[in-house]
């Protein structure tokens, strides 16, 4: 796969999410040996879960520095992110010596340790287990699909395999036994949205082909919240960012923790509104305030997320678990026929526009994700993200 860290552990194409653990003060006080060296390249690989962007990117210029000194390699061109970042990380070192770097590398690979599991982490309803994967856990129980968002260590951002599982995850929904379907996440986050990294694995043809293939996949996968035809519930129970957010409109009941924040920065990443929001959020909430969201990127907190109409109501994060299921179990009980009419009648004369709406966006995407605008933006994101 592209972007591998040489020798330092897993891909690098995933998103900047994992903390690192505290340091193992004993360490920092020896003088690495040549022998600490290899025995910390080799415990890289034995690390059970992925330590994040920062830390590899981290790794590898340590590596290098200790291995081949000061960085002397030419910058890759701008639309190379991955080994732009590389090149970031290691000749950011200056003129660091081998000895130091190597002391570095060794004393950071041993500070690292399984993150424990977040207190707060959703666990998903016991029921029967839909298909789905490890990081979209589809179940079924009481009359209720939920679909929860399951890389709580990267913030449950999505993948492009995850796009495809959504896609299928709400298709059987519209056809299997249960009442109403709901979304959520594991661990703090609902979403953060794109993994950056689904815009970095640039097929043979370049990236027009990856564009091209994005923007088919962005369109089915708006289409099918569009067409779902069943009662579609958000439990939005921390920050939801991008594609999460704009897709909220075409759900029927958002309901959100006190804690989430909601947020959009297209302009910031060089990119334009999806999931039908350029439609439905100046609907919503009017023209100025879904400018200074989709525009301006401003995050909305809860509070003014429902203020604003974009969130149905907003629970105290200690007891929205308990709240918010205790409706969604009542919900769950109403005739199941009724509220699909309902939702059908509210949605009739909508969905042509919708499609018609989601169809102009993904052009307009097809069209930002090639441009140097963009490529530019989402390189000068990763690079603050990479930053020692």
């Amino acid at each position: 796969m592209a972007g591998r860290l040489a020798r330092c552990g897993p891909s690098l194409l995933q998103v900047v999410h994992f903390p690192v653990a505290r340091l193992h003060v004993s360490r920092t006080a020896m003088r690495a040996t040549q022998q600490d060296f290899e025995n910390a390249m080799h415990q890289v690989k034995l690390l059970k879960k992925d330590p994040g962007n920062e830390v590899k990117l981290k790794l590898y210029a340590l590596y290098k520095q200790a291995t081949e000194g000061p960085c002397n390699m030419p910058k890759p061109g701008a639309f190379d992110f991955i080994n732009k970042a590389k090149w970031d990380a290691w000749n950011a070192l200056g003129n660091q010596p081998k000895e130091t770097a190597r002391q570095n590398y060794v004393d950071l690979v041993f500070s690292l340790s399984p993150s424990p599991e977040s207190p707060s982490q959703v666990k998903p309803e016991a029921g029967k287990s839909l298909p789905g994967s490890e990081n979209l856990v589809v179940t079924s129980k009481d009359g209720i699909t939920t679909i929860t968002f399951n890389r709580p260590t990267k913030k449950n951002a999505i993948t492009t395999s995850m796009y495809r599982e959504i896609i299928d995850a709400l298709n059987a929904a519209s056809k299997d036994s249960s009442v109403i379907t709901v979304f959520t996440g594991s661990g703090d986050y609902y979403s953060s949205g794109n993994d950056l990294t689904n815009f970095t694995n640039i097929p043979p043809n370049g990236v027009e082909e990856l564009a091209k293939n994005s923007a088919i996949l962005l369109r089915e996968f708006v289409d099918s919240f569009i067409d779902f035809p069943k009662p579609l519930i958000a439990v939005v129970n921390g920050p939801a960012l991008g594609i999460v957010v704009t897709i909220l409109g075409l759900f029927d009941i958002v309901y959100a923790s006190d804690k989430a924040t909601f947020h959009t920065p297209f302009s910031h990443l060089g990119q334009s509104p999806e999931g039908c929001s350029s439609y439905t959020f100046p609907k919503i909430m009017g023209p100025a305030k879904a400018a200074e969201m989709l525009i301006f990127g401003k995050k909305l907190t809860a509070g003014e997320a429902c203020a604003q109409g974009l969130v149905t109501e907003v629970f105290p994060d200690g007891t929205f678990q308990k709240e918010v299921w205790t409706r969604l179990n009542a919900y769950a009980k109403l005739p199941p026929n009724s509220m699909r009419i309902s939702k059908q009648l509210i949605r009739k004369s909508e969905k042509e526009k919708l499609h018609a709406v989601n169809v102009e966006e993904c052009a307009v995407l097809q069209e930002r994700w090639t441009s140097e605008e963009c490529a530019l933006a989402i390189m000068n994101f990763v690079s603050r993200k990479s930053k020692l």
